[in-house]
């Protein structure tokens, strides 16, 4: 008769190796570097590939530059955002035509008319000089990508607007209201469109994307009833505006005053 037993216990053997096996080959192994090599590639025919670059990228170039040169209109004098304590020639103007522009926009879109601009000084990143205006230039004031965006305000924001204003000591862009800084420092004779500020009245104020959430420490927007964003980039009001005039207005009516 076959012992049964015997091969029983083979049996038993045999699977207790074949799991260990098993264990030992799954289990994660740790690998090492043993050896680094490497080989220097050298780049041939330099030149010939600038070459090619540079004929591909050439029309490209030419055509980009055409458009940013492009006359669009004439300055006659150098406008700075320096050239003033509380107000300046270019800060002026930025503010103008960003009301003046987003105007068109938002009587089109909400039948609401803005009622006052405020924009802030350190956005405006070149002069405007004087002779040939291009839209090189505008990119150059406004190298950024800020959109222009009109916030509901109530007339106590509009006060803290003034309030801010005059604790900054900047001439940060202004149109569409004018006071005066009083002996104590603070503002009188508040006026929006050439009426008094109301309280509780509500206010249509442009600015860029970037102040309207309360950039620059101008916490004021954030307490804003409602927000319009208009999908107009402030350098593409200064291009729509300068292909629009002739000659650049010098603006020097008197906006913040001092007693």
């Amino acid at each position: 008769m076959v012992n049964l037993k015997k091969y029983n216990g083979v049996l038993k053997l045999f699977v207790i190796f074949l799991t260990l096996f098993l264990i030992v080959s799954c289990a994660k192994q740790s690998y090492y570097v043993s050896k680094i090599e490497g080989k220097r590639i050298t780049i041939t025919d330099k030149e010939k590939q600038d070459s090619q670059i540079e004929n591909y990228v050439k029309p490209y170039r030419e055509h980009i530059n055409k458009d940013l040169d492009s006359v669009l209109a004439y300055c006659p004098v150098t406008l700075d955002k320096s050239d003033g304590k509380w107000q300046t020639t270019i800060g002026n103007l930025m503010a103008d035509v960003t009301l003046q522009r987003g105007n068109i926009v938002f009587k089109a879109r909400e039948k609401k008319e803005i009622n006052l601009c405020i924009l802030n000084n350190g956005g405006i990143r070149a002069m405007l000089p004087k002779g040939n205006v291009t839209t090189r230039t505008a990119y150059e004031i406004m190298p950024f990508e800020n959109g222009l965006v009109v916030v509901a305000l109530k007339g106590e924001q509009i006060f803290e607007m003034v309030d801010y204003f005059i604790a900054a000591k900047k001439p940060h862009p202004l149109s569409g209201i004018t006071f005066t800084i009083s002996k104590d420092n603070v503002a009188k004779n508040i006026l929006v469109q050439g009426k008094p500020v109301e309280k509780d009245a509500i206010y249509y104020v442009a600015t860029n994307d970037y102040l309207s959430n309360g950039g620059d420490n101008m916490n004021f927007f954030k307490k804003g009833v409602q927000k319009f964003d208009l999908n107009y980039k402030l350098r593409n009001v200064l291009i729509d505006y300068f292909k629009e005039v002739d000659t650049i207005p010098v603006i020097n009516d008197v906006r913040v005053s001092v007693e």
